[in-house]
């Protein structure tokens, strides 16, 4: 089964992991916990009226895991190296393989630098369209990857799109992830 290994807790990520389990691929979430979000209100996101960030991230953790999705919490990635057909993730706890990673730790680039990922004259990490890096295979998305738009809606469209593109690639046709009424749980 195809692996995508998602560095970071946060809107970004987890919407990342949410579209990959969804959608029958294996997705494990690297967590610290470090996510701006639990210094954070929504008043500003789509069909949130009003809600802490921190309860916000409780409800997305629990939506990805209801999905299949692998938490590893407080398990920080140290480095991300290329091996074999795909990635080699290490932390304090072991190594981890994955066919896909996709990096999102806020502006903390170190790891997606140490990968030899292009930058913009901004400092950011460059991406395309699809939020896919330099490196075959790596996306950056959420704010490693934008200057100063660093709002949790446009971060979790970016895990969005980035988890998208890994299954068009999967499924050698573009993939959309429209659910309807009669498909609802």
């Amino acid at each position: 089964m195809t692996h995508v290994a998602i560095v970071g807790g946060g809107p970004a990520g987890l919407s990342a992991a949410l579209f990959a389990a969804k959608n029958g691929l294996e997705a494990t979430v690297f967590d610290t916990d470090d996510t701006w979000m639990h210094r954070a209100h929504l008043y500003n996101y789509l069909g949130i009226e009003s809600e802490d960030g921190t309860a916000f991230v409780a409800d997305a953790r629990e939506q990805v895991e209801a999905f299949g999705a692998e938490r590893r919490q407080g398990e920080a990635v140290t480095d991300i190296e290329r091996a074999r057909d795909g990635f080699l993730l290490e932390t304090d706890d072991g190594e981890y393989e994955a066919d896909y990673v996709v990096v999102a730790t806020g502006t903390d680039r170190d790891l997606l630098e140490g990968l030899g990922c292009d930058t913009t004259a901004e400092g950011t990490i460059a991406v395309d369209i699809d939020m896919e890096t330099s490196v075959d295979g790596v996306y950056a998305v959420g704010a490693v990857a934008r200057a100063q738009k660093w709002q949790a809606v446009i971060s979790a469209g970016d895990g969005a799109a980035a988890a998208l593109d890994v299954l068009s690639k999967e499924k050698g046709e573009r993939f959309h992830d429209f659910d309807t009424p009669d498909a609802a749980e």
